[in-house]
């Protein structure tokens, strides 16, 4: 008798675009009668605990898959009433008006999520939809994290389920007719890499975020703001977000990305600093913090796409293909759509009876390009390099309109940023960043080199000191593993160090400089660190701390980390975040 399990849909990531793929795929399954069978994997101790999102998200998928959503159980926080775009100094804040305001910022109407506690409902409700069809079987596996790509030749078969293999393969493997990658890169990029499917690298920011219990009487739920300048203001690209949700909650949340010039970044240590900021010291004092979590965004959007979206037995989606739209803020709506697109495609095939080929499966990624994916994603694909390719905008231009927003107004910093330097050139550089965002300026393709290779090791970053803050309001990174709650399994050691000599060398470098290296700085948890042994420097893990947010990896300089997929459950719980 044969171990070997295979289902003809294996689905790796209980991901939102997974999720919504499998509820698709039942739905369609059941109104033409096609039976099938489909197992998801999820990392995670429970479907959500992995998920990280301060989503406020556009509802269109969800409505086109649940059309009584508003009128079920769904965990809605709230839909927005007014968003803000707000540019902050250190004291001061200026809260852009609406007509000058990016379109991409505006979310009326949009629907606040905790993404985590969405994606459990998914799960649940899949569960409740298979278990009432007979034509469909269907198993959700929590705590089973694959760990390798599975092929017989070039066809992708399944993955590797026991990341240190003791017995056959089909004790340690699931299989699938078809596999499909939702996850965030953990397996999936070692099938792109198989391929050389990714021309360009993909582009990362990271994003930190707690969740917050305000004072009695406080509440500013359905309130969204975006925000831009303080702290950042190292020439780093990124942004804070602030979502009021129900329940006198809110989301305190710092986007920045990490293909920054500093070296030594620190990303939880920012998202303090914004909570410095007078304005957000008035929401936040007399609250309590909740959950903390972080997590890694695609970001390099149009440009980073593979090349081919499928190969013979497998499809990508979600934040495993890279469909963020950073200039308008949408990914989670993105991911969803790639799963209902991905779901017809797969339907068809099994309703023919037909094997699923690169050649059956092209019809996914004609249809994700053709549809509001490819056509959002074209219009923003120079946004992040807008940003990247002048430096004056973030580093001069960016620091004299939060000093006019502090000591005057905003429209002093703005007129300041045309006597202070060139006026043509500025003018210049306004319509040019102007024909970026809103993708009228065509410099055809990029090549973007990865984000590492942007890091400056001497690099000396400007700073602004806020007034006094009440210290009950921040947490130091160690004390922010706390509210991760991450739990590991004795000897779950997913973080590889691949030569030790070349960290002892990295560090030396770095502390020639009065710095740290930016995997000790830029963790987002308290993982990482330098340890003097017999007078050498090296490099320590304390694995228990991690919240496999793989930060670390894609700012090592010396490309000599890897994260992998915690086993048996492990990591952090950010259900509720």
């Amino acid at each position: 008798m044969s171990d070997r399990v295979e289902y003809d849909v294996l689905l790796v990531g209980g991901s939102p675009s997974n999720l919504i793929l499998a509820h698709r795929l039942v739905d369609l399954a059941i109104e033409s009668g096609t039976a099938f069978t489909f197992g998801i994997l999820e990392k995670g101790k429970e479907f959500g605990a992995h998920i990280v999102s301060g989503a406020v998200s556009n509802p269109r998928v969800l409505k086109k898959v649940f059309p009584n959503l508003e009128q079920s159980d769904f965990p809605l926080e709230g839909i927005c009433r007014d968003s803000h775009f707000s540019v902050l100094g250190a004291r001061n804040v200026w809260h852009v008006p609406r007509p000058l305001m990016p379109d991409g910022v505006k979310k009326e109407g949009y629907y606040i999520l905790t993404l985590s506690e969405v994606v459990k409902w998914l799960a649940e409700k899949l569960e409740e939809k298979v278990s009432a069809a007979e034509n469909i079987h269907g198993d959700l596996f929590p705590a089973f994290a694959a760990h390798a790509v599975v092929y017989e030749g070039d066809t992708v078969t399944g993955v590797q389920v026991v990341e240190q293999s003791t017995g056959s393969p089909d004790e340690d493997n699931i299989y699938g007719r078809v596999v499909c990658f939702g996850d965030k890169g953990f397996v999936s990029r070692d099938l792109i890499s198989r391929f050389n499917l990714r021309e360009n690298p993909q582009k990362w920011s990271v994003g930190v975020k707690e969740v917050w219990e305000l004072a009695e009487g406080k509440s500013f739920e359905g309130q969204v703001w975006h925000t831009m300048g303080y702290p950042l203001v190292d020439g780093t690209f990124g942004g804070g977000f602030i979502y009021g949700m129900k329940g006198n909650k809110l989301t305190v949340g710092l986007i920045a990305s990490l293909d920054s010039p500093n070296p030594n970044l620190n990303p939880q240590e920012k998202l303090q600093d914004l909570k410095k900021h007078p304005w957000l010291q008035g929401m936040l004092k007399g609250g309590k913090l909740l959950k903390y979590g972080a997590a890694l965004l695609p970001e390099g959007g149009y440009y980073s796409l593979p090349k081919q979206f499928q190969v013979d037995g497998a499809l990508i989606l979600g934040d495993a293909l890279g469909v963020l739209d950073v200039s308008c803020l949408s990914g989670v709506d993105k991911s969803m759509e790639t799963g209902y697109i991905a779901a017809q495609v797969i339907h068809d095939v099994l309703k023919s009876g037909g094997d699923f080929t690169q050649a059956a499966l092209a019809p996914y990624q004609q249809q994700v390009m053709d549809g509001f994916i490819g056509q959002e994603l074209k219009k923003g694909r120079y946004f992040r390099h807008a940003w990247e390719e002048n430096p004056r905008l973030l580093n001069i231009y960016l620091p004299e309109v939060l000093q006019g927003i502090d000591s005057s107004s905003p429209y002093a910093g703005l007129i300041s940023v045309g006597l202070k330097n060139n006026p043509i050139t500025a003018i210049t550089d306004a319509l040019r960043l102007k024909g970026f965002i809103e993708g009228t300026t065509d410099i055809g393709r990029l090549a973007y080199k990865p984000d590492y290779q942007h890091i400056i090791p001497n690099y000396k970053p400007a700073s602004l000191t806020p007034p006094k803050y009440d210290d009950a309001t921040l947490v130091s990174r160690p004390d922010a593993v706390f509210y991760a709650d991450p739990k590991y399994h004795e000897g779950n050691l997913h973080i590889d160090e691949f030569n030790a000599d070349v960290c002892v060398k990295c560090i030396s470098s770095y502390e020639a400089l009065q710095k740290t290296t930016p995997c000790v700085s830029d963790c987002t948890a308290e993982v990482h660190r330098v340890d003097d042994l017999a007078g050498v420097r090296k490099h320590g893990m304390s694995l228990e701390n991690c919240i496999q947010c793989r930060t670390c990896e894609i700012v090592c300089p010396e490309v000599n980390l890897k994260v992998r997929a915690a086993e048996q459950g492990s990591g952090p719980d950010f259900l509720g975040l």
